[in-house]
């Protein structure tokens, strides 16, 4: 009867359901979705704004992850408005912009690049240095930007992707392990075939916006050499490895949906429901973190526990609460709490594990746009798990039996009104600037490093220590150059850190050679004061030099 009912007047639960679903949506469409990318710019040679006494060779760019060019946007402008730049390239997390002579070097010199990082968004940036004395800088280019077209398409479609997730993954669970014998499963094949189809418009379409998003052009234009740049990156590798995976999961799941197949096909299916499952990863954030194999594991986890339980929750208000027997009711509800508590366990563990990667420092959770986003998404969650705990409450007292499901449906009913804000707030957050980045990107906009350029008899070194502070992960960039500006080849680098004043002997460290005239190391500082750096590089088996400065650690 009260399923009959249900069917009759579409009861008050389902109603907000679909209201928040298009609440979440709208969420995910107005929030904006940041323009900045993920890979800082850390240091530059020349050092910004910085006055030289020769027009360099290259330029360069050193990134917090590596990075790939957009072919034809990364330059060099002479003080007259002339491009002396030739083609870029990137070796792991530096760019390099060949120059040329300028017919008038002597001025204020622009460099503006586009560059895609690791986790597959675009850096557009700039900035400035002077020959012989500054001058009125040349006229920049048009600015790097996301058009306000991709700004608001590009998370409704990862909205859409993991919307579609959920709605496979749950009911197909559902379907082949718990689904009552006597209950019509066309509402549940429905809803598992309408999600592979998201899936794939989602990595269809994230496909296509790729181009224009690295272009800065509108979600309706993307030209052949973008489009073909954008589907043989890493982002379109994973797009396309979801999409092969969608299409082999639908061919073998056909006996999973009828609730015939044997262990060997849901081993099957399982395994390349994951192969999917790590193309999301693989075009995020976590391709690019610290540690990308623990990131990516925790983000599959994280997905696939999100997957089944929220999943699992819209099959239950959308099917089995309003139409299943309530005697079936009984014993299939308490088999699905144990399975949303495993869930939920997973999911929080994937979470944290990505929080701690993510957000780097605990004043990140505060200080930047992603922790806040995280802390909203928490908060969220926690009230998600309260009704949950409510809804558990009420199937331990076997409620669904004794009084109908309508109680337990009003619960689940407001999980999946929550947990819908949750997936637009995810769908944001995979746009959002991590917040370890935010605060790197923060400390060198505020100075936080220092560079210089030193000179001697053998060579001209041009060097960047960033960041400048107390403890180790103190990265140092070193370039070498003859007294005309070109790039001189190194047989051998050294960096050596003392604190006289206060007793610190010297520690010397070897550099790393990354390519013939720029090398990079790490050195430690581990008390504050004015430490001297010495560089040493020995540029042919007898022809060595050694310069010197002084770094202020506070």
């Amino acid at each position: 009867m009260d399923g009959d009912t249900a069917a009759a007047h579409p009861a008050p639960a389902r109603r907000r359901v679909l209201f928040a679903a298009l609440a979440g949506l709208v969420v995910a469409l107005l929030v904006p979705a940041p323009a900045r990318a993920h890979a800082a710019p850390l240091a530059t040679t020349p050092a910004t704004g910085t006055v030289i006494g020769a027009s360099p060779a290259t330029v360069t760019v050193t990134f917090s992850e590596p990075v790939a060019v957009v072919p034809g946007r990364a330059q060099v402008l002479a003080p007259d408005g002339e491009r002396i730049s030739g083609e870029a390239t990137v070796a792991g997390a530096v760019l390099t912009i060949p120059v040329r002579r300028a017919q008038r070097p002597l001025g204020t010199y622009l460099v503006s690049y586009r560059i895609i990082s690791a986790d597959s968004h675009p850096v557009g940036g700039g900035f400035t240095f002077s020959v012989g004395a500054p001058s009125a800088p040349p006229e920049a280019a048009e600015a790097d930007r996301v058009h306000p077209s991709v700004a608001v398409a590009l998370p409704a479609v990862r909205y859409l992707g993991y919307a579609g997730l959920t709605l496979a993954a749950g009911p197909a669970l559902f379907l082949a392990l718990l689904w009552p014998r006597r209950l019509s499963r066309a509402g549940g094949v429905r809803l598992v075939r309408a999600g592979l189809a998201l899936v794939a418009f989602s990595a269809v379409a994230g496909a296509w916006l790729q181009a224009p998003y690295t272009s800065g052009l509108p979600a309706w234009r993307a030209s052949p050499g973008a489009l073909a740049a954008a589907l043989n990156s890493p982002f379109g590798l994973a797009m396309a490895l979801r999409l092969a995976a969608v299409g082999a999961v639908a061919a073998l799941l056909g006996p999973v949906l009828r609730g015939t197949a044997g262990r060997a096909r849901g081993l099957a299916v399982t395994a390349v429901a994951v192969a999917g499952l790590v193309s999301w990863p693989l075009s995020g954030h976590a391709a690019a973190s610290p540690l990308p194999p623990v990131s990516i594991a925790a983000d599959v986890v994280h997905i696939a526990a999100m997957a089944v339980w929220l999943g699992g929750l819209v099959v239950l208000v959308g099917v089995l609460l309003r139409r299943a027997d309530p005697r079936a009711l009984g014993v299939i509800l308490p088999a699905w709490s144990r399975w949303a508590q495993l869930a939920v366990v997973w999911l929080v563990g994937g979470g944290l594990v990505q929080a701690v990667i993510e957000v780097g420092a605990p004043g990140n959770l505060v200080g930047t746009g992603y922790g806040r986003l995280l802390l909203a998404k928490t908060a969220l969650l926690v009230g998600v798990l309260a009704a949950a705990a409510y809804a558990r409450r009420l199937v331990a007292r076997r409620a669904v039996v004794t009084t109908g499901p309508r109680r337990i449906r009003r619960a689940v009913g407001a999980e999946v009104a929550a947990t819908t804000v949750v997936l637009a707030l995810s769908s944001v957050l995979v746009q959002a600037t991590p917040g370890r980045v935010d605060a790197a990107e923060a400390a060198a906009a505020a100075g936080a490093g220092t560079s210089g350029t030193l000179t001697s008899a053998l060579y001209t070194l041009q060097f960047d220590i960033y960041p400048v502070q107390l403890g180790e992960n103190n990265t140092v960039h070193a370039f070498v150059y003859t007294a005309d500006g070109t790039p001189l080849p190194a047989e051998e680098w050294q960096i050596t850190t003392a604190l006289p004043a206060l007793g610190v002997e010297p520690v010397k460290t070897p550099m790393l050679g990354v390519r013939p005239h720029h090398a990079m190391g790490a050195v430690t500082f581990p008390v504050a004061g004015e430490w001297e750096v010495r560089f040493t590089v020995r540029t042919s088996p007898v022809d060595q030099a050694t310069v010197a400065t002084r770094v202020t650690v506070r």
